[in-house]
């Protein structure tokens, strides 16, 4: 009991909220972005969307902490688009919630683009030039054809992406800061807990974030079941 009730304590339930702030930003993220790149990136074969497939697979092979260190000298304080944000929009990212929010965007995009092009170049790309065909216009064959046909692999790279988020430490590190109250998201805390000697609010959060990795493996199998099952 003493550890589920570490939960209820304002140093679990402070780092809960901030993840579930950041999830309310990242998922629809996670959907859009995964849906124009995949297209993008299935669609149009040259050497500009080969840069940004290269771009956007680097999180899956590029140590985490390396991603978070290039993205803070990119967008910190110092740097040219750090002051222009700053300066035109009044957004500050780094050690912010809305560094901690792009750090999860970070880590999980791979995984929402991936799913989606893979499906559009097996599934859909025969289907598109029938429209073509039939004369349907590209705006009316993407809404119609391709987002139908792939709806299946949408949500489980929106699941992927989210429980990859979900883990994420070395970027939300460096962008973020592990600014007790502020940028500790539950990850983090998970380390603080441990680093300070409160296993038992560490265990809870650790079976909190295992729920969740679970119900993500959960509803992926379930989209991925629907998806062959309208395949067929």
């Amino acid at each position: 009991m003493a550890i589920w009730s570490a939960l209820a304590g304002e140093d679990a339930l402070g780092p809960i909220w901030l993840s579930l702030r950041v999830a309310l930003v990242s998922l629809p993220l996670f959907a859009v972005s995964g849906v124009i790149l995949g297209w993008l990136l299935a669609r149009r074969r040259n050497r500009l969307t080969a840069a940004l497939d290269f771009l956007v697979s680097l999180p899956l092979v590029f140590p985490p902490i390396a991603t978070g260190f290039l993205l803070l000298l990119a967008l910190g304080r110092r740097s040219p688009v750090g002051q222009a944000l700053q300066s035109i929009f009044g957004l500050e990212l780094i050690f912010s919630f809305w560094g901690v929010a792009l750090a999860s965007f970070v880590a999980g995009l791979p995984l929402a683009v991936k799913p989606v092009q893979t499906a559009i170049r097996a599934e859909t790309l025969q289907l598109v030039d029938a429209a073509y065909v039939l004369g349907k216009s590209p705006l009316t064959t993407f809404f119609r054809v391709v987002l139908p046909n792939i709806k299946g692999s949408v949500l489980v790279a929106v699941f992927l992406a989210f429980g990859r988020s979900l883990g994420e430490v070395g970027v939300t590190l460096m962008l973020g800061g592990n600014i007790v109250g502020k940028t500790n998201t539950v990850s983090l805390e998970i380390y603080n807990a441990v680093f300070t000697g409160d296993y038992d609010r560490a265990l809870a959060l650790t079976a909190l974030l295992g729920g969740c990795s679970l119900a993500m493996l959960w509803l992926v199998r379930r989209a991925g079941g629907g998806r062959s099952e309208s395949g067929r």
